[in-house]
């Protein structure tokens, strides 16, 4: 099993209409720093640019249960799992990340730095959603 943490925010808006911006890979980019260079269509994935170079992600489909989880494929191969929820919190929305550590991956800081990353994207999801 992976270590893992929780990133949540939440989002004065409701659950619906978070969902409907955020489940479109095009929406990514505007709000996830690791995509900021933007997504081209490769049949089934998405191709962009990372840190380290092209990444290629999947997303998982469009769906009523505020499921938005997305599989990155590194440059090295290594794919990593990222299940993204967005979910009801009374009129408005929580939307909670997975994030996991495998094995020899990161060390410490860089998990921290991930974290700190995720929740900054997170931020500006919602800063989208909330002007």
């Amino acid at each position: 099993m992976f270590e893992s943490r929780h990133i949540s925010i939440r989002i004065h808006r409701p659950a619906a209409e978070v969902y409907a911006f955020a489940w479109k890979p095009e929406s990514f980019p505007k709000w996830a720093a690791g995509l900021a260079s933007g997504l081209t269509r490769d049949g089934d994935q998405w191709v962009g640019q990372g840190p380290d170079g092209e990444v290629r992600v999947r997303f998982s489909p469009e769906n009523t249960y505020g499921v938005l989880d997305h599989w990155v494929t590194l440059p090295d191969g290594t794919e990593l799992y990222l299940p993204l929820r967005v979910m009801t919190n009374g009129e408005g929305a929580e939307v909670v990340l997975t994030l996991y550590r495998p094995p020899n991956r990161y060390d410490d800081a860089a998990f921290d730095r991930d974290a700190a990353m995720v929740g900054r994207d997170l931020a500006k999801l919602k800063a989208l959603l909330e002007a």
